[in-house]
C-alpha cells in the first residue's frame, strides 16, 4: 500500500493491527479477522481534538482522490481536529466503527475517501451549527457540482436524485445529510449503536433513523459545501448501480427491517414504504426519467433493477 502525503509532504504513519479493536458500543457487529491498517494525523500537536475525522479507504489512494482530500483538510479554517484513516476493510460501517472506537473528539466527522471539500469553512460551519443546538444529532453539508467536474459527472449529478443537495439558507431538517460529509455527536453515535456492520448497503438511512429514534434532529447546514462525484463514465456508473441493486436485494432478503426510504428532498417523509408500493412506482419513475430528459437516470434505474433481480433470483452471500 502506498503512503498518502499531505500538502506538507509528510507521510502518514501506518499502524498495523493484527486484530480489530473492541467496539462494545456497536449494536450490530460483524467480526472479521485482521490485519487492518490505521493512520492518524492532527494539527493540534497530538492533544485531544474536538472533532475526529473518520475516513474509511481500501487502498489509501482512491485514484488520487484521497491525497487531494487530505490537502483540502489542511486549508479548512477549523483546525481543532484529528484524522483517523482506516485502510483495508470493505465494510464501510465496520471501518467507521473502528475509527470511532479510537477517536478522542466529542464530534465525529465522516468523509468518503473521494469527497471534495469546496468551502474552506465547511467543517467550521457544521461545528458552529451543532454547538448552537444540542438537539442536532447529525449535521451534513451541501453536496454541489464542483467547478472541476467533467461533463459526464456534471450531467449525472444533475439527473440522479440525491446526487446534489438543494441549497438552503438556514439549518434545515433533511434526510440528505450523508456519510461523505457528516458531523455526528460522539455520544449520540454511541447511544445509537454505531454503524450497522451487518448490511452492505443502506448505512446512511439506517444511521439517520437510529439517531432520529433517540429524539435528535438530522440537518443540513448552509456554507458546508462539498462535492461527492459519481463514477466518471457511464459504464462505471451503471456497474455501481448494478452492485447497489444486488446489495439492496440482499438487505431486503435478510434484513427487511432495515430497508428504509431515501427521499430526494428536504423535510419530513415516511421512513418505511411497503414493498409492493416500491415495486409499483418503479415503471412510473422510469417514465418520468424519460419524459423529463434524464437518460442517464433512466439507465441507472434499469441497471439497479437488473442487479436487484440478479440477487433476488440467484442469491449470493456476502454481497
Amino acid at each position: 500500500m502506498t503512503d498518502v502525503f499531505s500538502m506538507t509532504r509528510e507521510p502518514l504513519r501506518w499502524e498495523q493491527l493484527a486484530t480489530y479493536p473492541p467496539r462494545p458500543f456497536v449494536r450490530y457487529r460483524a467480526e472479521a479477522p485482521g490485519p487492518l491498517r490505521i493512520a492518524r494525523r492532527s494539527p493540534t500537536g497530538g492533544r485531544p481534538a474536538t472533532v475526529s475525522i473518520l475516513i474509511p479507504t481500501l487502498d489509501a489512494d482512491r485514484g488520487g482522490y484521497l491525497p487531494r482530500l487530505l490537502d483540502q483538510l489542511e486549508y479548512q479554517t477549523y483546525r481543532d481536529w484529528e484524522l483517523l484513516l482506516v485502510a483495508g476493510d470493505r465494510r464501510q460501517g465496520r471501518a467507521l466503527n473502528v475509527a470511532a472506537s479510537l477517536a478522542t473528539g466529542g464530534y465525529l466527522l465522516t468523509l468518503d475517501d473521494d469527497t471534495r471539500l469546496i468551502s474552506p469553512r465547511a467543517l467550521e460551519s457544521v461545528v458552529i451549527a451543532a454547538d448552537a443546538d444540542p438537539t442536532i444529532g447529525a449535521a451534513g453539508g451541501i453536496n454541489l457540482i464542483s467547478p472541476d467536474a467533467p461533463p459526464f459527472v456534471t450531467r449525472a449529478m444533475r439527473e440522479i436524485p440525491r446526487r446534489t443537495t438543494a441549497p438552503v439558507t438556514t439549518v434545515t431538517d433533511s434526510d440528505l445529510a450523508e456519510h461523505p460529509f457528516l458531523l455526528i455527536r460522539r455520544d449520540v453515535f454511541v447511544a445509537a449503536g454505531g454503524e450497522n456492520e451487518l448490511i452492505p448497503r443502506g448505512l446512511d438511512p439506517y444511521l439517520r433513523e437510529s439517531i432520529r429514534q433517540l429524539g435528535y434532529r438530522i440537518v443540513v447546514v448552509p456554507g458546508a459545501d462539498y462535492s461527492h462525484w459519481p463514477p466518471p463514465t457511464l459504464r462505471k456508473l451503471l456497474a455501481q448501480f448494478f452492485r447497489n441493486g444486488m446489495a439492496s436485494a440482499y438487505v431486503n432478503q435478510h434484513y427487511p427491517q432495515w430497508a428504509i426510504e431515501t427521499p430526494a428532498d428536504h423535510g419530513p417523509f415516511r421512513p418505511r414504504v411497503p414493498r409492493l408500493q416500491r415495486v409499483l412506482r418503479f415503471p412510473f419513475r422510469l417514465t418520468q426519467a424519460l419524459a423529463t430528459g434524464k437518460p442517464v437516470w433512466f439507465l441507472c434505474q434499469i441497471a439497479y433493477a437488473a442487479g436487484f433481480f440478479r440477487q433476488w433470483v440467484g442469491p449470493k452471500e456476502g454481497v
